[in-house]
């Protein structure tokens, strides 16, 4: 009965920070951006760019990293400490998309705080998001390239040793 009443509170405590944060993170989030762009439009481009590759490759990496590395020693808290950077980098595109995607009253004035003082923002972070994306997949192809090359020739060298 303690554990079922602990839970509950816990679960009304989740929903109520959801709604306050909620009501208060798009217009934060949009007021720092202004404060960045000071309302032109090459800031505004050159911050969202900034922050669309910034903030998506880093992630992508991150997580890259602890599913690649699942087999080494000490795998576990690297793959955690990797999931947590991946997801704290990701803040700053994540309050974006729920500035853009977002419904609420402070999605909608997050909005137009960025049309009017951080003009270009939303869609240089999206295209910087895009560019991030193929580098990964460009650096992924690479390194996985290297590594099946260097697997071949290690099998080679050992075969002609035998």
């Amino acid at each position: 009965m303690r554990k079922a009443i602990v839970v509950l509170v816990g679960l009304v405590v989740l929903v109520i920070a959801y709604f306050v944060l909620a009501a208060f993170l798009p217009r934060w989030w949009s007021l720092r951006v202004a404060d960045l762009a000071t309302g032109t439009f090459h800031k505004g481009i050159l911050w969202g760019l900034v922050f669309g590759v910034v903030c998506t490759l880093l992630p992508l990496l991150f997580f890259y990293s602890a599913w690649s590395g699942r087999k080494r020693r000490g795998a576990k808290f690297v793959a955690i400490l990797s999931v947590v950077l991946a997801v704290v980098t990701a803040i700053p595109n994540l309050l974006t998309l729920s500035i853009v995607l977002g419904g609420s009253n402070a999605a909608h004035a997050g909005e137009r705080t960025l049309d009017t003082e951080a003009p270009g923002f939303r869609g240089a972070t999206a295209t910087g998001a895009i560019v991030a994306v193929v580098i990964f997949v460009l650096l992924t192809f690479v390194l996985v390239r290297a590594g099946r090359r260097r697997a071949t020739k290690r099998a080679a060298r050992s075969s002609t040793l035998s």
